[in-house]
């Protein structure tokens, strides 16, 4: 199948990237990705507006009342943040903390061409030869050549959308998948990421404008034919704002963009409402929500999985998403971390916090997210999610 350039550089040794690929067992996993979602549409795709109930529905995920207040006592005005206060980046004084995630709306910020141009994936580098000397890591996997979802994705691949926020460096690009919020059956509005698509770790804070948007350039397009595309073609079913995000303790302590430190623990979620105010939460406008499988099995042969994602640097051009499937093997960054799973995957940067898929009780669960990745494009390697993401998982549910 052939594959658009992209127009930007390649990416680093061992970044941080996504997934992609397409078999028989992925076919099957697309469709019942597409089957998983709560309520009906008609033909237009479009869901009725249900107000959803509390606890945990839209009614919640209104600023709160003291929000100004909230934002003085950290040196924010809200006014000044929303007419551009939020480029100000002080690389010394971050904001790090969970409370002091700061995501206000500004409507209209990500338009089309914001969009299309937010093409920095925030990488993280590492050594060819990360787990070699670990005797839990695995050989290396063979490589998989990402194989490109058929269009439409509302079909194919309904809960999987893109992550936009902004760094320091300017606007940045990840991949997110809609999970499943056992607090608000049918009615979730929480999607899973990576750990360093909301917070640069270590070094600094947590990322600005952090939205999502689902089904993302629906029919498929390539960047060549979307120059002049409108904004819902780009984003049919709107832009949603994440109104929390939590990441793990060792994620911020311990994440860096270089060396693969916290990798393992490499995990993000988002709350997330609607930029246009509408009622329908987000499981309800996409259909499609996919559970959390916490504590997965880590060995090799005891689960088949299918990532995917957005990837964005050369050959790929971060407008469509791409899949591979195949059988994790492990890789060991520390040898007093968990281990991570690792697969052979062509993807590249971009499709950094993809879900990756397994089947459990007849339908597809999250069991990882993509985190880093081979600059030569042979694997890509995502967390295991244990206690410390089940523990960020519950913060953020309900």
């Amino acid at each position: 199948m052939p594959v658009t350039r992209n127009r930007r550089a390649g990416a680093p040794l061992v970044r941080h990237a996504g997934v992609a690929r397409r078999a028989a067992a992925v076919c099957a996993l697309v469709t019942a990705l597409a089957l998983t979602g709560a309520g009906c549409s008609g033909d237009d795709g479009k869901t009725a507006d249900a107000k959803p109930s509390a606890p945990g529905g839209l009614d919640d995920l209104e600023l709160p009342s003291d929000l100004e207040s909230s934002l003085e006592g950290l040196g924010i005005n809200l006014d000044e943040w929303k007419n551009g206060a939020w480029k100000n980046w002080d690389q010394d004084d971050w904001l790090r903390e969970a409370e002091d995630f700061i995501n206000p709306v500004i409507e209209d910020l990500w338009g089309p061409e914001r969009m299309r141009d937010a093409d920095q994936p925030p990488e993280e580098q590492v050594p060819a030869d990360t787990g070699d000397e670990q005797g839990v890591t695995d050989p290396e996997p063979q490589r998989v050549e990402a194989t490109e979802i058929d269009a439409p994705y509302r079909e194919n691949a309904s809960p999987v959308g893109k992550v936009f926020f902004d760094g320091p460096e300017g606007s940045m690009v990840c991949s997110g998948t809609v999970v499943a919020d056992p607090a608000n059956p049918g009615k979730s509005n929480l999607v899973a990421t990576a750990g360093h698509c909301v917070h640069a770790g270590k070094t600094g804070g947590w990322y600005r404008n952090v939205a999502f948007v689902p089904s993302y350039n629906d029919a498929g397009k390539p960047a060549d034919q979307l120059e002049n595309a409108p904004r819902d073609e780009l984003a049919p079913l709107g832009v949603w704002w994440a109104d929390q995000a939590r990441t793990t303790d060792e994620w911020i302590a311990q994440g860096q963009a270089e060396g693969g430190a916290g990798a393992p623990y490499d995990f993000a979620m988002l709350r997330v409402k609607p930029e246009d105010g509408g009622a329908a939460s987000l499981e309800e406008t996409t259909k499609a929500a996919v559970p959390v499988w916490f504590d997965a099995p880590k060995v090799a042969d005891a689960v088949d999985v299918t990532a995917m994602g957005y990837p964005e640097a050369p050959p790929y051009d971060g407008q469509r998403i791409f899949s591979c499937a195949g059988d994790p093997g492990r890789l060991s960054i520390d040898p007093d971390q968990p281990t991570m799973y690792r697969m052979g995957c062509s993807m590249t940067a971009g499709s950094s916090g993809g879900g990756w898929f397994a089947e459990r009780d007849g339908g597809p669960a999250l069991v990882s997210v993509t985190s880093i990745g081979a600059l030569n494009q042979v694997w890509l390697a995502g967390p295991h999610l244990g206690q410390e993401a089940k523990g960020v998982f519950d913060q953020v549910s309900g």
